[in-house]
């Protein structure tokens, strides 16, 4: 923690808003001017809009996120949490990954907690479903998938065989749509490398309560979405929901029923629920209620922009909207940061403040390899519609160019390159999941019978062969 009297701006999370107004505020600010403090429980920011190529293994997982403390260099990186807020007192409590929880003074405050994945008290969705908000969850899909591919060529139960086979997904906007796409793709090239595997076993299932999906894209490229994923294969079912997927068995809301071994829920976003415990003014929905400056109602010294905070759309409600509020897009939460950073600097040395306006300019989405969709807004009333290839090449060069820092574009870019000279990779390494199993199984004690003289459990014996087995499985992939 600095020791310094100067004034300090404390961001409260390391995402979208938090990175990029931390890096505005550092290179508009003096030297000395004041000290900049970003507290969050990972150490690093993720790129969300790769999370489906990185768990189709198109990315490299590490080429998805950006080490705060390699781009803040100027900055203080404390990894943990803010629990609570005294406005008063202007004073945060922190609590790190280890140890106990320590208060720490603010001046200025930037809420950028960012959203966590809306969930309903649906059973058994807590133990069976696989989110798509972190890197994490996406190396995790990855793996997953192949290891039921593995699953289902050595198997001879057919039960066994069909529910591996099959991969639910829950949500058709473009968190749902990009990943039951890119998945599907890599399915698809990994099928060709098994004996007793074919795409045509497979069964792909995305479900929506909505009556389309791709909403962001707009009704005719929504439906060309569509029509697209069913011909490659993926049964589609609107207007339905999810009711309960207890061990696997998923029963969907129009009676169909199937067992799966992945469901995937992608089924939006909600702000993040500690907000409640800040003593911020909250919106409907949880967000932090704000001004068009992007300060707190009610505050001159706290911001919040992004997934978390509910920010008045002032062009949509110039063009006759009313009540618009910024959608929970990247795209706002980029610009936002911007305009956030800038208030900032200009508060701390007395300057008024400058309101954020920002009219959509389209939205794309890749739907797996040559696939995608985009709409270009040009001006207030010319829009350009892309389907196919042309959408997604415009969806590589417009994400290449927005993840943050040139040693990342530089990285995804060359991964992009070296795809297309190189066939796609479709190792599972299924035990990254419990990656000190293998050594576990060498190094416990030996059970007593074993210590009387008879043959080590888990090396030769029966007791414990399915994990070791597993373990050498894995260390052969």
């Amino acid at each position: 923690m600095s020791t310094t009297e100067r004034p300090r701006i404390l961001v409260v999370g390391g995402g979208y808003v938090g990175l990029y107004a931390a890096r505005r505020i550092l290179k508009k600010m003096r030297y000395g001017e004041a000290t900049v403090t970003v507290v969050d429980p990972r150490s690093y920011m993720t790129y969300q809009p790769f999370l489906p190529e990185a768990a189709a293994g198109s990315i490299s997982p590490r080429h998805v996120v950006v080490p705060l403390r390699r781009v803040l260099p100027r900055a203080e990186v404390l990894t943990g949490r803010v629990s609570s807020i005294d406005q008063d007192r202007k004073v945060a409590t922190v609590t790190p990954l280890v140890g106990e929880a320590y208060e720490l003074p603010f001046d200025y405050l930037i809420v950028a907690l960012g959203s966590v994945s809306r969930t309903f008290p649906i059973p058994g969705l807590a133990e069976q479903g696989i989110g798509m908000k972190g890197v994490e969850e996406a190396i995790g899909l990855r793996n997953h998938v192949l290891e039921q591919l593995d699953k289902a060529d050595s198997t001879t139960d057919e039960a066994v065989r069909r529910k591996a086979l099959t991969f639910v997904f829950v949500g058709g906007g473009f968190a749902g749509a990009e990943t039951v796409g890119e998945v599907e793709d890599m399915a698809r090239d990994a099928a060709k490398y098994y004996t007793n595997v074919r795409r045509e076993d497979m069964r792909f299932v995305l479900v929506d309560a909505a009556d389309k999906i791709l909403p962001e894209v707009g009704p005719e490229l929504g439906t060309w979405g569509r029509e697209h994923l069913q011909k490659r294969g993926v049964e589609i079912y609107l207007n339905t929901s999810m009711e309960s997927c207890v061990d696997g068995h998923v029963v969907l809301k129009n009676g169909l029923e199937v067992d799966s071994a992945t469901i995937v829920w992608t089924a939006g976003v909600k702000p993040n629920p500690v907000l409640a415990r800040y003593g911020l003014p909250l919106g409907p929905r949880g967000h932090v209620d704000t001004e068009a400056t992007l300060q707190v109602k009610g505050s001159g010294h706290i911001w919040a922009a992004g997934d978390n905070a509910q920010v008045p759309d002032l062009a949509a409600r110039e063009a006759g909207v009313e009540n618009a509020w910024c959608p929970p897009s990247a795209q706002h939460a980029l610009r936002q940061s911007k305009v956030l950073g800038d208030n900032v600097v200009a508060a701390l040395r007395g300057f008024p403040q400058a309101e954020y306006k920002h009219a959509n300019k389209g939205a794309v989405a890749g739907l797996g390899l040559h696939k995608g969709v985009a709409v270009i807004r040009l001006g207030k009333r010319l829009k350009i519609g892309l389907k196919g290839r042309p959408a997604w090449y415009f969806h590589r060069t417009y994400h290449g160019m927005a993840v943050p820092t040139w040693n990342r574009k530089i990285r995804v870019f060359a991964d992009w390159t070296l795809q297309m000279f190189l066939k796609r990779e479709v190792v599972s390494l299924g035990a990254m999941e419990n990656p000190r199993e293998e050594f576990y199984e060498a190094a416990r004690p030996a059970p007593a019978a074993a210590a009387a003289g008879s043959v080590p459990a888990g090396r030769h014996g029966n007791a414990g062969s399915g994990k070791a087995e597993q373990s050498e499985k894995a260390a052969a992939s």
